[in-house]
């Protein structure tokens, strides 16, 4: 039997909740995500930017509706967070 690397949205909010963001029990992903990003500062950044890149460049199939919160929630956050921090 084959087993597929997945990243669904128990582990997403696994992942955010171990890098101490908090999430309420039984958020979608897109919740997740949008509760994530209230409030960024340098390391909410850092981690969340991070926690991105090691999704999108590993090997695991990212289930679409996490892809969709990380495009439509966190990817968008961070880079106007980036930008903001630039203009400071």
């Amino acid at each position: 039997m084959m087993h597929a690397d997945l990243i669904d949205q128990d582990d997403l909010l696994g992942q955010l909740r171990s890098l101490g963001f908090e999430t309420p029990s039984g958020a979608t992903a897109e919740q997740a995500c949008a509760q994530a990003v209230c409030g960024l500062n340098e390391d909410r950044a850092r981690a969340l930017r991070q926690l991105v890149e090691k999704m999108l460049s590993g090997s695991a199939t990212i289930l679409p509706a996490v892809r969709q919160a990380i495009d439509q929630q966190l990817l968008p956050a961070l880079a106007k967070y980036s930008s903001s921090q630039r203009r400071a």
